[in-house]
């Protein structure tokens, strides 16, 4: 893992969402719909994911909800670990997607 800095620059990062210059691998979305995690590379090597939630009063876009994308990993494995322990609803559909799983892990 390696650290970005300070909360103000962990909250500035969220408020972009994902960077255009960040290529999403991998999008897990939750059996109701309404919440979703990305894997993404960024263009130094390093990994990441951010959960994202969608909601009626949102418009129906999706809105990041934690700070995850502000932490970078140095392989797509360590996002993964990471996101399965801080994200509970995101271990059944891996479970019931294994290719998802491979597909994150390979980055």
């Amino acid at each position: 893992m390696i650290g970005f800095g300070s909360l103000q620059q962990h909250k500035r990062l969220m408020s972009k969402r994902i960077e255009k210059s960040w290529t999403v691998f991998v999008s897990v979305e939750s059996s109701e719909h309404d919440r979703c995690v990305d894997f993404f590379s960024r263009p130094d090597g390093s990994y990441g994911f951010e959960e994202f939630r969608r909601d009626v009063e949102d418009g129906g876009h999706w809105t990041p909800v934690q700070y995850y994308s502000g932490v970078a990993y140095i392989a797509p494995a360590e996002a993964l670990d990471a996101a399965e322990r801080c994200i509970p609803w995101l271990v059944p559909p891996l479970a019931q997607q294994p290719e998802l799983k491979r597909r994150i892990g390979l980055g």
